[in-house]
């Protein structure tokens, strides 16, 4: 019966046998030095590690003993130092006789006896009587409410009364100035008008005379395809469906202690200590105190004031003043403006001093300027027409051949099977674990086609 192990299994090349540890990682004296590198490429003999020059980092310690003194030790005497005596303190002896307490104030202070204070005001006693208390305070019987009516005002009216007539008193400069209207002026700037020609435009180019027009032919449209569904089945395995098994395990369970109800059939005591210690007292309720309606009083209430009867109203006028008042006064004298400014200083006739210049040798002429150039001239104005474009429409170029869309992909391509590598899964199907050997590698014993019991499903990832 055939042996095979986990690494000769594998079709994929990712699944190994896990092999032990080496010798860098080993504990105690065992040792598995056993690697892929260490199987394919054996040792030489003869060959050496080159040694390398580079210097190693070291601590080099000085050899010699080393001196532990110091200039301050070198430099300092020791001296035995005595410890200062200590003065002894004299011991208390305390003195025979009695000591004298008096004092100037328990001489001259004589003692009286002296009762508690007795206040004369007697206690204040509340009299609680059940009758009703009828009063009635001497504010109410003196004060009676009258009604109250609005005085008239002695005051004179002094209000302003602004007057209807129009005010008509005209400025100095109103009278003065004299309006004048404003004539525009006249504007010497030329028209700017362009100027047409009626002869006709010359519109004719190199590009037009040796253009010559070739016919264009019509693009090649491909007729679109009709979608063709593949026969081939649709391959939905991915690397998580492949390695992933999806083993039976329980759910885990919660440590929280089960919340139990306690119950109870007893009744509820609502009984407290305060319910049993109050005692409910009767209690009436608080008397409201009715106000006296209001009654007017019938007789007339005189309103007079000692001011009022002893005020005699005069008829006065209204204060005028005495100022009177500064209103413009306009003469008929003309204005005499001279001032000593004036009468000193006398202008005197000055007029402005021709420039020297130098004659000029060259004389201008005096008639009009004919402002006519060989371009004026010799230019003949045309009528503009718009150019002809011969460019090339831009429509896409089609061609009645059919497209060919082979490629080296579609036509190389071989499909192939996709087989589940059996290395993958923990008791590949079809062997039984045999053993495992000192270097990690696990061998399986195929079973024969008797002794086979696998599942469809393993059957189908298989093939």
């Amino acid at each position: 019966m055939t042996r095979l192990c986990v690494c000769e299994m594998c079709s994929c090349g990712r699944h190994r046998c896990t092999h032990q540890t080496t010798a860098l990682y080993s504990k105690g004296g065992q040792s598995h030095v056993v690697t892929e590198y260490s199987e394919k490429y054996p040792a030489y003999k003869g060959h050496t590690r080159s040694k390398s020059l580079k210097p190693q980092q070291e601590y080099k310690a000085h050899q010699n003993s080393m001196e532990g003194t110091t200039t301050f030790r070198s430099d300092y005497v020791p001296y035995k130092v005595m410890r200062r005596p200590e003065k002894p303190q004299a011991e208390y002896k305390p003195k025979p006789g009695q000591i004298d307490l008096g004092t100037t104030y328990k001489e001259d202070f004589n003692q009286h006896d002296v009762q508690p204070f007795v206040p004369s005001r007697p206690k204040e006693r509340v009299h609680i009587i059940n009758a009703k208390l009828d009063t009635v305070p001497t504010y109410k019987e003196d004060f009676r409410q009258w009604e109250i009516s609005r005085r008239e005002l002695t005051k004179p009216d002094m209000t302003y009364h602004p007057p209807t007539s129009k005010f008509g008193n005209s400025t100095t400069f109103q009278d003065d100035f004299v309006q004048k209207g404003l004539a525009p002026r006249e504007s010497y700037k030329p028209p700017n008008f362009a100027k047409l020609s009626s002869a006709p435009f010359e519109n004719m180019t190199s590009s037009k005379l040796s253009y010559v027009p070739h016919p264009v032919e019509a693009r090649y449209v491909k007729p679109p395809e009709d979608y063709k569904p593949s026969n081939e089945p649709f391959q939905d395995l991915t690397t998580h469906r492949k390695d992933y098994q999806g083993l039976p395990g329980q759910l885990p369970r919660s440590c929280k202690p089960e919340e139990l109800k306690v119950a109870s059939n007893m009744p509820f005591q609502s009984n407290t200590e305060f319910r049993e210690r109050f005692q409910q007292w009767p209690v009436s309720l608080p008397e409201v105190h009715k106000s006296m309606e209001y009654t007017s009083p019938t007789a007339h209430m005189d309103m007079t004031t000692t001011s009022h009867t002893d005020y005699i109203k005069h008829q006065v006028q209204p204060f005028v003043s005495a100022k009177p008042f500064l209103l413009p006064k306009k003469s008929s004298r003309p204005f005499q403006g001279n001032t000593t400014m004036r009468d000193d200083f006398q202008p005197w006739v000055s007029q402005r001093q021709i420039p020297i210049r130098k004659q000029v040798e060259m004389r201008r002429s005096s008639g009009k300027m004919e402002d006519l150039t060989t371009f004026k001239a010799h230019y003949i104005p045309h009528h503009t027409q718009p150019s002809h474009s011969f460019k090339p429409h831009n429509a896409p170029l089609r061609s009645d051949a059919p497209l060919d869309y082979d490629t080296m992909y579609s036509t190389e391509f071989t499909p192939k099977k996709i087989s589940m590598c059996p290395a993958s899964f923990e008791s590949p199907p079809g062997f039984v674990f045999d053993n495992c050997d000192d270097q990690g590698h696990r061998f399986f014993r195929k079973l024969t086609s008797a002794a086979v019991t696998e599942t469809p499903k393993e059957m189908a990832l298989i093939a």
